[in-house]
């Protein structure tokens, strides 16, 4: 046998900590077993006993699934087992300062996909009040001049009520702890490159669509009303 066959046939070594292959194993317990948000899991000692490891080793493992939404220790009940808040996760790593520029441009693309894609929704749970509201906010803004399409303030508030008529928790839930996000986006100036196509659907255009029109007149009028973002972003 040569020197290299016997390189090739050396397995690798698994690299990964006792606690990340005990967080693993009770995840794929979790899963196998069928359990559900609100079963019990068994106890620490429990667990280190059948897994043979440490208690320390559990605890720490569990922590980590703390951290990650899975499961949760309620009083005189145990550790059971959660359904993760996504928005609470995604929350912990919302830092603006801290996030590179190309993130920054991900994440703000990611809402202008989703502000074209909730005209359903929004179609579905809408009502006379929030037709009313829309009015409002739309009526309250500034009018567009030169190369500043609208008021942030304006904005948040109605792509705001946008996400909030979907009636959807978790979409709710995401573009809240995005808007430090897209405050930073505009601020810092990563989307200040000059606009080249000036025509865009304003917000009272869009209310419009939303009192006389249907979801896919919406999403064609939303995509034109986030054209200079599209543009900014891309070109």
């Amino acid at each position: 046998m040569t020197d290299q066959n016997l390189i090739n046939q050396i397995p690798l070594i698994d690299t990964s900590s006792l606690v990340d292959k005990v967080e693993m194993q009770l995840l794929e317990i979790f899963i196998t077993k069928g359990l559900k948000t609100g079963d019990k899991i068994p106890k620490e000692l429990e667990l280190a006993s059948a897994m043979g490891v440490s208690r320390t080793v559990i605890r720490e493992s569990l922590t980590r699934l703390k951290a990650m939404g899975l499961v949760d220790s309620i009083k005189h009940k145990g550790t059971i087992l959660t359904s993760p808040n996504l928005a609470q996760i995604l929350q912990k790593s919302m830092i603006p300062k801290v996030l590179d520029d190309e993130t920054l441009k991900n994440i703000f693309e990611i809402r202008l996909i989703l502000e074209i894609g909730m005209a359903d929704s929004i179609f579905k749970n809408i009502t006379e009040a929030d037709i009313l509201e829309l009015e409002q906010i739309t009526n309250s803004e500034p009018e567009s001049t030169g190369d500043v399409l609208f008021d942030i303030d304006h904005e948040i508030m109605f792509h705001g009520k946008l996400y909030e008529i979907t009636n959807n928790y978790t979409l709710k839930s995401f573009q809240t702890i995005l808007l430090p996000v897209f405050n930073f986006v505009y601020d810092s100036g990563l989307i200040n490159r000059p606009i080249k196509k000036k025509k865009h659907v304003s917000h009272k255009e869009l209310v419009e669509i939303l009192k006389n029109g249907n979801p896919k007149k919406f999403r064609e009028g939303m995509r034109k009303h986030l054209d200079n973002h599209f543009n900014r972003l891309f070109e």
